[in-house]
């Protein structure tokens, strides 16, 4: 009777038990990444009234079973369907995340390592991603120092994805450019005096934002089979406009190039000039019938330019004039009115710095020079030849630029300058307020000279053709997203993006073996295998990471439904053996009576 008793207890407990682990599951058939879990039975022990014996061929007696009585039942495992995936749930949250396959994502409690499949995830204050539920930090793999564009698996750590350091872009310096579209010939801009004007916007390295207006005109080939077209620096703006040329320290290099119509020039009555040595002197009367007069003096040397006020003949006692009125008298013996505009006849560089064009470095020219040297070079017309002895042609200048040839067969871009080359250099001073700048290598090689309708539509561009070198300005974080491998991209409002880290994950021989911890994180056990502190790719077996989705728990309702009525008719059952054996002991007593 006692035996079946305590059967019957033993019955009830393991009922109860199992009645535990079903409530349990039901209880959590809404809980994030839950898995389900069942118990089994097996049976406790028996008691042998006798053992088993074997047939007796001698007394030709057959074999008996043994006979054992049961002693009750006993709680074999509680197992944990841990393979088996929960439905998904969408939750359009970035950072929530769903992973599939038999991986597990790590997380850190300030301690200790633990696993979970609940991705709820969020942002703390300090940048890091952490669960929701109770702020774990996140762990996972951070960018190679050495190549920040990829990973490097190493042993896991926290992910601090906006940091203080990940909040911004940093800015770059352009260092390229381009030049393309078509450049037509009948175009009436490259044909006129300020040429087709084009912006190319660009960054200092601090990322600041400027603009350089270059110039095409068209001017005289170097050969019958080119056309040619200088480009020309016109100025740098900042971005509130202002005029920065001069601090920015911005300059290609000194480029002689032929104009495309001759310029005949002839001194004005009252003008004379002879030569005397390596100068050039303009004897000038404002008024022919008086013996005063001025002597301008070009001097091909360190002399430069100047004049000097006569009050006779004698060329004594006489007032040296300001530079300003000596550029002004030799333009208008030259019949400009603008001193501005003869002056760009010799050179473009006003302040008198040039680059010396045998060498290419910069050096300090006196202005005067530059157009002494441009006399000496242009076409003297004797009187010999039918043409007034004072006619100078000037068919040439310096320009801060290029000369871009094309191919007059098809209009291809041929070089620059002359050459093959397609790139030329923007220069930047390197000092004080220049400091900042960087060289700027423009490309023309997809030019074209070729008809358009009488429109040109070059147009510069910072950044090479293959879109590098642009320059940026300091981005901010605009936006965070992860991919499918885990990895976690930082977009800014300058166009960059940056690899912030990947979320690493854990891999077990026995993922049944994991022992639950509650909120629904689990620690690695001797019979699951042990974490190796680097984790593994979740898409190294075909998983993947899903954000904006989280798993819910892979508890079967009905079925828990199901095995609870079950459950609840074996405790039933096992009460009763209980009862009915009571009522046996009583009977027993009773045969006292």
């Amino acid at each position: 009777m006692n035996r079946a008793m305590y059967s019957g207890v033993a019955g009830l407990k393991t009922h109860q038990t199992r009645m535990d682990v079903i409530g349990n599951n039901i209880a959590n058939v809404n809980t994030v990444g839950y898995k389900s879990q069942s118990a089994l039975f097996s049976e406790l022990l028996y008691q042998n009234s006798s053992n088993a014996s074997g047939p007796n061929p001698t007394t030709n007696i057959g074999g008996v079973n043994p006979k054992q009585v049961g002693l009750g039942v006993k709680m074999a495992s509680i197992s944990t369907n841990i393979t088996l995936p929960g439905s998904a749930e969408t939750t359009n949250n970035p950072f929530d995340i769903r992973i599939t396959g038999d991986a597990f994502l790590i997380v850190n409690n300030g301690k200790d390592n633990m696993f979970t499949r609940d991705g709820s995830f969020k942002v703390d204050a300090a940048g890091n991603l952490v669960m929701s539920s109770n702020g774990y930090k996140v762990m996972g793999w951070q960018p190679d120092p050495d190549n920040p564009n990829e990973i490097k698996p190493d042993t896991v750590s926290a992910l601090q994805i906006m940091s203080a350091a990940n909040m911004t872009y940093p800015p770059e310096a352009t260092t390229q450019a381009y030049v393309s579209g078509i450049v037509d010939a009948e175009s009436p801009e490259v044909n006129s005096k300020d040429g087709k004007l084009m912006n190319l916007n660009f960054y200092d390295a601090r990322g600041y934002s400027y603009t350089a207006k270059l110039a095409i005109k068209r001017v005289a080939g170097s050969n019958d089979t080119v056309n040619s077209y200088s480009c020309e620096l016109v100025k740098v703006l900042d971005g509130t406009g202002k005029d920065v040329t001069a601090e920015s320290g911005a300059m290609f290099k000194n480029t002689p190039v032929g104009l495309l119509d001759v310029k005949p020039t002839t001194l004005t009555a009252g003008y004379t000039m002879t030569q005397n040595g390596n100068s050039y002197e303009i004897d000038y009367k404002p008024d022919p019938t008086k013996d005063e007069h001025i002597v301008y003096t070009i001097s091909d040397g360190a002399g430069g330019i100047s004049a000097i006020k006569y009050p006779d003949g004698t060329n004594t006692n006489g007032t040296a004039l300001t530079e300003e009125e000596a550029w002004k008298g030799v333009a208008e013996a030259f019949g400009y009115n603008d001193p501005e505009e003869f002056r760009k006849m010799s050179s473009t560089i006003e302040t008198g710095k040039l680059a010396n064009p045998a060498t290419d470095d910069t050096t300090t020219y006196n202005v005067a020079t530059q157009l002494a040297t441009l006399i000496t070079q242009s076409n003297l017309v004797n009187a010999a030849d039918g043409v007034d002895a004072n006619t100078f042609i000037f068919n040439g200048k310096n320009i801060d630029g290029c000369v871009i040839d094309f191919d007059k067969d098809g209009g291809a871009f041929k070089g620059l300058n002359g050459g093959t080359g397609a790139t030329t250099i923007l220069n930047f001073g390197t000092t004080g307020d220049a400091a900042s700048f960087r060289n700027i290598e423009i490309d023309f090689s997809t030019l074209s000279n070729v008809g358009n309708e009488k429109v040109s539509t070059a147009s510069a561009t910072n950044g090479s053709l293959k879109n590098l070198g642009g320059g940026r300005m300091v981005g901010k974080m605009s936006g965070l997203s992860i991919g499918t491998e885990g990895k976690i991209y930082a977009a800014y409002d300058n166009g960059q993006t940056k690899l912030l880290g990947q979320i690493a994950t854990a891999r077990f021989a026995n993922p049944s073996g994991l022992q639950k911890e509650g909120e629904n994180l689990y620690t690695a056990t001797q019979n699951s295998g042990e974490f190796d502190g680097i984790g593994v790719d979740v898409t190294s077996d075909g998983g993947k990471m899903t954000p904006g989705e989280l798993e819910m728990s892979n508890v079967d309702l009905s079925g828990e439904l199901t095995g609870m009525i079950v459950t609840q008719r074996g405790f039933q059952a096992n009460s009763r053996i209980i009862t009915v054996s009571d009522t046996m002991l009583e009977e027993l007593i009773n045969l006292k009576r």
